[in-house]
């Protein structure tokens, strides 16, 4: 087999050596738009392509919607003319480099969909020239880049590592993480072929510190898997250990920490109310589609999502078995829920345990549920449903506000929130994150993990 790189191959990799190519970003949201920020800030002509005309107008006037990304860095990218934000797919043939990173949701029955994946690479295949590179960067499962991407690219003249590249490279994005960001994140790139390998670590080279290559897109599919299930699984151990202590009367938080003075083979997890954001709840899933294939079932990976999607029900538990105890019925009760981002001091909902918690508050008859997050101006419960509403958001703390609650819960412990005032205003706080720990007088919070 002839491993000469094509002429395809030679051009594009010159364009990259002299950062003359054009990067193409398809999807600007948490993963899209940090990574065109950050081949542009780095000289690197960068299209922005997007279906929400909402965050286009935004881009096109400089302005930032990312909280992790700096306003002034946007507003540069934008005003050197290295970054411009476009809805016409037809300017798809301009770039030689294209990064698809739009959103890998599940259906109703937990199945992977994968219909944003394909609806971008039917516009690449519709606009493709000879030359250019495609690095798939959605999180998925195995096999996605070359079962279900590279048939919608390929056709007898136009073959995957000759007149085209294509790679799987996942992101690696940790919102609100001050110190590991889109640039200095190392990141992994597997091609379908060796050519391809190299291409897309060569560009992705261009925006990140360190690339990892490994030998097919099918390891780095995984790869991006296990990153995520080990993350789940220990937090369903933890998570399990807390309701057994709170039956125990053992604070699984002062456990937790004793167990993190080991210097070797011990990692610490936190309980809480259950887990959100767009990858951890949703790989398990993917995993276990996937595994069905080949006639295996992932139990234990199955078993881990399951105790963090009950970590919800058993919070709701908590706050109505406090209200049980106050002189007032579940449909007059007042509950405040502190926080409702998915982790602390991001503005980020997607499948938040908080926004569960309300709903399933609201189904068991309790009527009047608030929130306070600084973060998140607006929550809709039941989204897309004939019992969509919305909750009634606070703009500020106080301790007259906090009197009028029968329980207040911590579900999302933002750094932002005076905690000493909550503790002392408060009839009842239900801490699901140990953000009360500072707090001396315990007597009114109920600490998950930690009941006895």
């Amino acid at each position: 087999m002839n491993n000469r790189p094509s002429r395809w191959a030679r051009q594009l990799r010159r364009r990259i050596d002299d950062r003359s190519v054009v990067v193409g970003v398809i999807g600007l949201g948490y993963v899209g738009l940090p990574l065109a920020v950050e081949f542009a800030r780095k000289g690197i002509r960068t299209l922005g392509f997007d279906t929400n005309v909402h965050k286009i107008a935004l881009l096109e006037q400089g302005k930032n919607y990312i909280r992790d990304l700096d306003d002034a860095v946007v507003a540069d990218c934008v005003t050197r003319g290295m970054l411009e934000a476009t809805g016409k797919q037809e300017r798809l043939a301009e770039c030689d480099v294209i990064f698809i990173c739009v959103p890998t949701p599940f259906t109703a029955n937990k199945d992977p969909d994968i219909s944003y994946i394909l609806a971008a690479a039917r516009a690449i295949a519709t606009h493709k020239r000879p030359g250019q590179l495609y690095v798939l960067k959605s999180t998925t499962f195995p096999g996605t880049t070359r079962k279900y991407v590279q048939p919608l690219l390929e056709d007898t003249r136009f073959r995957c590592g000759q007149q085209y590249f294509l790679a799987f490279s996942p992101e690696r994005v940790d919102p609100g993480n001050k110190i590991w960001h889109t640039g200095n994140t190392p990141i992994v790139v597997g091609g379908i072929t060796e050519q391809c390998t190299e291409l897309a670590a060569a560009a992705t080279a261009l925006a990140v510190e360190k690339v990892v290559r490994v030998s097919s897109p099918e390891v780095a599919e995984m790869e991006k898997l296990l990153e995520n299930i080990f993350r789940s699984v220990n937090i369903a151990l933890v998570n399990e250990l807390a309701q057994l202590c709170d039956r125990m009367g053992v604070n699984i938080w002062e456990v937790v920490e004793a167990a993190a003075t080991k210097p070797f083979g011990y990692m610490p997890f936190y309980p809480g109310p259950g887990i959100g954001g767009h990858c951890i709840l949703i790989d398990p899933y993917y995993l276990s589609w996937l595994a069905r294939e080949y006639d295996f079932t992932t139990n234990f990976i199955e078993l881990a999502a399951e105790v963090n999607e009950s970590m919800p029900y058993y919070v709701r538990d908590m706050i109505i078995g406090q209200i049980a105890r106050q002189p007032v019925e579940l449909p007059n009760a007042r509950v405040l829920l502190l926080g409702m981002a998915f982790k602390r001091d991001v503005d980020d909902l997607r499948h938040s345990p908080a926004l569960k918690v309300a709903e399933l508050l609201r189904r068991e008859g309790v009527r009047q549920i608030d929130y306070y997050d600084p973060y998140i101006p607006t929550v809709e419960l039941f989204e897309g449903t004939p019992q969509a509403e919305q909750l009634h958001s606070l703009h500020r703390l106080s301790a007259k506000v906090l009197r009028r609650y029968n329980v207040v819960c911590v579900t999302t412990d933002h750094t932002c929130i005076d905690y000493e005032l909550v503790a002392r205003a408060s009839r009842v706080v239900v801490d699901t994150r140990n953000a009360l720990r500072a707090v001396r007088d315990r007597s009114n919070i109920v600490l998950l993990g930690a009941r006895g």
